[in-house]
């Protein structure tokens, strides 16, 4: 059968022949709990992701569907979904904090994408589940839109993530710091396995559990380590690497998670979980982006340590499958490696340097003192750096004007273009390099809080638009020339926190 064909096949499959029942729901039913969405009145769509719709091979016009926004908000169920929530611990804020679980998320069941891999759909606000505590089960509006646009943001970045299909809203209202509306996120990842699931079952005592999802992860994500001596070993030291790489990535653009619990840790090495995330702006090593965190753990600078933390507690958790202390330790043994041999060639790309020579990380350092020492906007400052000459041009200038102490900046200036000539380097060849490195654009805070505030009013042409130029960050866009621009004033009192 020819693709069109194929295409054309599936684009007309109907919305109940999408979502099947999940992998996940064969595990023992204390794993889980089956649960029903709850409706929110009167929905409607906010936003959609094309490029989802054509990964799960659906036709173009299937938010006309007459059940699409309904089947995406909870108000109906397809016929072959049961809907389940998943139980799981963790340590938050570095304290352990026992049973948590999906309090207001739940999955609808597993989707084939174009590749026939299979992913798992979630509704994120879909209503009270058995794991939701004292919460209602609810999403606001802010809140959704600020993880749609990220998780696109995100992998339009190059960087591990769950992704988004839709966001549909309603005027009912739930209560935050004051009333808010509505919303529900569709999002889908391979799996949202989380550092917090192993735990559960570690600090409950349940050994059987505890190796019943090791085994489905190894068979369903990692089954080319079953057949190892030690499967479990190696599945913590890739989980290890994997985190490590990610937050490597992270650090790379100045994406700012905001709340590293272990529960909000997937698996697979993904971004999952958007909350009070940011991006740097005016560069600050020690930046803060989630209100609620008062002692800095999560800052910029702290991230990958807090990632080496947490797979310490994954550690802790798979240590009884391991078998070893000393097994469990050469696992975690990984991490720093893969970090620091992931941020280097980053800032290889970064920099634009296509050999590595001794003394590279010190031009680096010195760089990012010269942007911690001005508060020099970060994306923009690598940006106007991927496009300066080999000798000094009028082209410095937009580099030069991010910069208070503009004479510090010539002096390393200097440094970095003997840097350059020390390996004959390609100015064109260079530019690319560092463009396709150093995005334009970036899911600033203010960017999408003009979104919200337009959203709130029913305009979702921000949302659309803001998706459309961030699938593509590193691309010139002229038309957009505004949507790279430093933050306004009034931007600098945006704050965000957990319920964000």
């Amino acid at each position: 059968m020819s693709n069109t064909t194929l295409n054309d096949v599936n684009s007309h499959t109907d919305l109940d022949d999408l979502i099947h029942p999940s992998r996940f729901s064969s595990l023992p039913k204390d794993f889980f709990a089956p649960v029903s969405p709850t409706p929110l009145s009167k929905p409607y769509l906010i936003g959609i992701n094309q490029d989802a719709v054509t990964e799960f091979n659906l036709s173009d016009s299937i938010h006309d569907h007459p059940d699409f926004i309904a089947r995406f908000t909870g108000n109906s169920v397809s016929k072959k979904a049961i809907p389940i929530a998943s139980v799981y611990s963790g340590h938050q804020f570095g304290v352990w904090a026992g049973q948590l679980g999906d309090g207001r998320a739940l999955l609808l069941g597993d989707a084939l994408n174009q590749e026939r891999q299979t992913v798992e759909i979630q509704l994120k606000g879909a209503g009270i589940t058995p794991f939701s505590r004292m919460g209602d089960g609810r999403a606001v509006l802010r809140s959704s839109i600020r993880e749609f646009l990220c998780s696109e943001a995100m992998f339009g970045l190059g960087i591990p993530t769950s992704r988004a299909l839709c966001i549909t809203g309603s005027d009912q209202y739930v209560m935050r710091e004051t009333p808010e509306t509505s919303a529900v996120v569709a999002r889908y990842a391979p799996s949202f396995i989380r550092f917090g699931s192993f735990e559960h079952w570690y600090y409950n005592q349940r050994p059987d559990e505890l190796k019943a999802l090791a085994d489905f992860t190894l068979t369903h994500y990692y089954p080319e380590l079953q057949g190892l001596a030690n499967p479990y070993k190696a599945l913590l030291t890739q989980v290890t690497e994997k985190t490590a790489k990610l937050i490597a990535q992270w650090q790379s653009v100045g994406f700012m998670h905001g709340v590293m619990n272990t529960d909000n840790m997937s698996i697979l090495g993904l971004t999952i979980d958007y909350g009070p995330f940011g991006f740097m702006e005016a560069y600050d090593m020690n930046h803060i982006c989630n209100h609620s965190d008062h002692q800095g753990r999560y800052a910029y600078h702290m991230q990958p340590t807090i990632g080496h933390w947490n797979c310490h507690a994954l550690a802790q958790a798979l240590l009884p499958l391991i078998g070893s202390i000393e097994e469990t330790q050469e696992a975690l043994n990984s991490y720093k490696v893969s970090y620091e041999t992931q941020w280097e060639l980053l800032l290889q790309q970064k920099f634009g340097l296509s050999e590595h020579q001794d003394h590279d990380l010190d031009l680096f350092e010195s760089f990012f003192q010269l942007l911690q020492a001005n508060h020099a906007d970060m994306t923009l400052s690598f940006r106007y750096l991927s496009k300066i000459n080999n000798q000094m041009s009028a082209n410095d200038e937009a580099l030069r004007d991010l910069f208070i102490d503009r004479n510090a900046l010539n002096e390393w200036l200097k440094l970095y273009r003997d840097r350059l000539m020390s390996e004959n380097s390609d100015e064109k060849k260079r530019h690319q390099i560092m463009q396709a490195r150093n995005p334009k654009y970036i899911l600033r805070n203010y960017l999408a809080q003009i979104a919200i505030e337009k959203a709130q009013k029913k305009d979702f042409s921000e949302i659309a638009k803001l998706l459309a130029i961030l699938k593509n960050p590193y691309l010139e866009q002229d038309e957009y020339d505004d949507y790279a621009q430093l933050p306004p004033d009034w931007a600098k009192n945006l704050e965000v926190s957990c319920s964000s």
